[in-house]
Formats: C-alpha cells, structure tokens, sequence
C-alpha cells in the first residue's frame, strides 16, 4: 500500500424529499448563485420548481443558465464565466446529472481565474481556487457530486478533456433517489455503467497489497451488479435498488476507493475519443472499450492474467477450478459483455454506429499528452489494436 491523503469536504444529504434542504444548505455559502440544468426532465418532473422554491425562502436570489448538453460544452462554460463575474455571482448549483455538475465545476474555475478555461483542460495551468459548488443529483452516474474531477468537450476540435482539482470538489451534494425514478432505461444502464468503470480503473492496480480496497470495489461492484438487475427485471420504482445505485455511484469515484493504490484510467482516455468524435455517451462508450482492454491485457501480460482472474472470481463468480488463470478471466469479460448486453449497452464498435476507419485518428488522439494508463503503459499501436478489438 501506497502513502495517501484522503480528504473529502462534501456534505451527503441523501434520502427522500432531501432536495427541499437546497435552500437552506445553499445560504450557508452564498446569498446570489448561479443555477445551472439542462433546462429538461428537471423542470418538466416540478423538481426545479421544488429548488426555486427551497432557495426563494431561504433568502436566495439565482440567475439561471440552462442548455447542458451530455458531453458537456465548452461554448456554454464560458458563457456561465461570464454571467457569474458580470453578475458578482457566490456560487454554482447544479441540478442534474455529471453533466450539468462538470459543466457548473469548469465554470467555478473560470469565474475566479484569469485567462482561457480551456488552459486549465490542456494541462497547461492548474487552480487551487475556484467558486463554490454544489449538486442536486439527477442521474447516479459520473461520481461528479463529490469528486474533483470535471470533463468537457470543446467543440472546435472536438476535444474531451478533464481536470482534476481539489477546489472544486462540491461543498454539499443532495442525493434523493426517488429523483430517479423517470430516467429513461438507456441513462440508467449508462450510468451504472460508468460507475463500475469508475471502479474498474482504480480496481485495475499494480500495487499487490491492497486487501481492503480491493475487497471495497469488489463489494462495490456486486452491489451495482445485483440491483442493476432488480430494476431492469421490472422494478423500475424500487426505492431500496435505486438507493444502492445512487450511492454505490458517489463511492465509485469520491475518492475512497483510490486510497493506498494508483489506478490505471487507459479506458476513460479510450473512450474519450468515441464520446468527442462520435458524440456517444460516456457509460456507453466505457462499455465498448472496457472489456476490450482486458482482452488486450490479458493476451498481451500472461503476468496480469491472476489479476483479471480474481475479479472474474469476486465479481462475477467464475469457479477458477473449471479453468487455467487465462481461461478464467476471459470468462469474466464474457460475463461482463453479457451484463452490458442485458441492460442495453453496446460492446462493439458496430452496436453505436461507430466507423472503425477511424481507429488510426483515434488512436494517436488518444496519446496526445503522452502514453495512457498506469496497469499497462499504452502507446498509439496499442491504442490501435484495442480500439480493433472493440470493433470485431
């Protein structure tokens, strides 16, 4: 085990009706705040009408951005920069999925730094400051409510970048799963997919002695597993299934999890390039590059085979006395494939209408910063040849 830090400052308000707390909890940090949504489901459901409500009697004023878009953009940051420094703006509140709260992250950096936003994103500048922020959780997906990362895409290029920036980790996040009830199909299994990917990255370690973390993704992932399976067999209002998933999707990526190890994250920056080019969501595309990249690795490092084989075991209990170390991971990616398959994921290139003419951009898109990944140093003929895995 790794040395660490671990400090998480948000504040978990979870349960039911918990989004009639916004107001309340938001005038502890500000009287004038920036509201940022998609302007969508949130307003059609009366949940925005509950935030202005809560706010209004909390002594709130907010001036209102709407228009996020998944894969959130780069045009409607900067126009949030701009309201929120001509508007003398205290804080960003986000109501929405990891989309809006990226987006309402990205423009808490930029309203209190000098400069271009898109700088911080090319890895030319970091900030140790930034705007409040917080969260009233829509989708359980990104991990967005209590991380510090955000992802945008800038649409000139297209390019999908992220940060990652203690300073905008969000002050409180409301999580009530009875918001999640109406999601379509499509966005739930999306976002459960993007949290076991969130977990899979941080699972997928080098470092040997890491026993409670390891048994805490694997308990994480079981956990997904089971109720991803009780709400898409029918009980799409399961309020106990729905818990779970909502709060096994801000554990995946708050931080706990990485403790005491270096996560891999090749297949976020895989991926990132289906979501740019092709526009495709983020659990979906993490669904087509995930069980590629463990076939490449495990054709690639006999070495790494044990490892593959033990979550095959844990997660999704392959009996490795039927089969040889190799045998048994492969399994567990089949079996993976399978799960995606049944919640409505694509697995392949062909399933999300994606060109495989274009692997060869992709892939040196891919490296633009350097080689990617931590359990396996990948370079652009390594980008290539998983990107045609995920295509056959």
């Amino acid at each position: 085990m790794i040395n660490f830090e671990y400090c998480n400052k948000t504040k978990i308000i979870f349960g039911k009706g918990t989004e009639n707390q916004v107001g309340k909890e938001t005038a502890q940090y500000a009287k004038r705040i920036l509201l940022h949504h998609s302007g969508g489901s949130a307003v059609r459901s009366g949940l925005m009408d509950r935030v202005k409500a809560s706010l209004k009697e909390a002594g709130v004023e907010w001036v209102e951005l709407t228009g996020v878009l998944p894969n959130p953009r780069l045009s409607l940051v900067k126009e949030g920069i701009n309201i929120a420094r001509n508007e003398k703006l205290e804080m960003i509140l986000a109501v929405g999925g990891g989309s809006a709260i990226d987006s309402a992250k990205a423009i808490a950096v930029g309203a209190v730094n000098d400069g271009d936003i898109w700088d911080f994103f090319e890895r030319k500048k970091t900030a140790d400051k930034a705007l409040p922020v917080a969260a009233v959780l829509t989708i359980p997906a990104a991990g967005s409510e209590s991380s510090i990362s955000s992802v945008i895409t800038n649409e000139e290029g297209p390019w999908k970048r992220g940060i990652n920036f203690q300073c905008i980790r969000p002050v409180f996040s409301i999580l009530n799963p009875e918001l999640t009830y109406t999601l379509p199909p499509y966005q739930t299994a999306c976002g459960i997919t993007d949290m076991m990917a969130h977990i899979m990255e941080r699972y997928f370690t080098k470092e040997p002695n890491v026993e409670l973390t390891d048994e805490l993704c694997e308990g994480a992932l079981r956990t997904i597993i089971r109720n991803a399976r009780k709400i898409f067999s029918g009980a799409t209002n399961n309020y106990d299934a729905r818990a779970e998933i909502m709060w096994a999707g801000a554990i995946a990526h708050n931080g706990i999890l990485d403790t005491g190890r270096i996560g891999d994250w090749a297949s976020h920056a895989l991926d990132h390039e289906l979501s740019a080019l092709f526009d495709l969501a983020h659990g979906a595309g993490l669904a087509i590059i995930f069980p590629a990249w463990m076939k490449y690795n495990i054709k690639e490092d006999n070495a790494s085979a044990a490892r593959f084989a033990r979550f095959a075991a844990k997660v999704w209990g392959v009996d490795g006395a039927f089969y040889d170390k190799e045998q048994a991971a492969l399994e567990g990616v089949s079996r993976m494939e399978h799960f995606f398959k049944s919640i409505g994921m694509p697995v392949r290139f062909a399933d999300a209408n994606i060109n495989p003419e274009r692997i060869p951009e992709m892939a040196k898109r891919v490296v633009h910063f350097g080689t990617v990944g931590n359990f396996r140093k990948l370079e652009e003929r390594d980008a290539v040849a998983i990107y045609k895995m995920a295509s056959n």
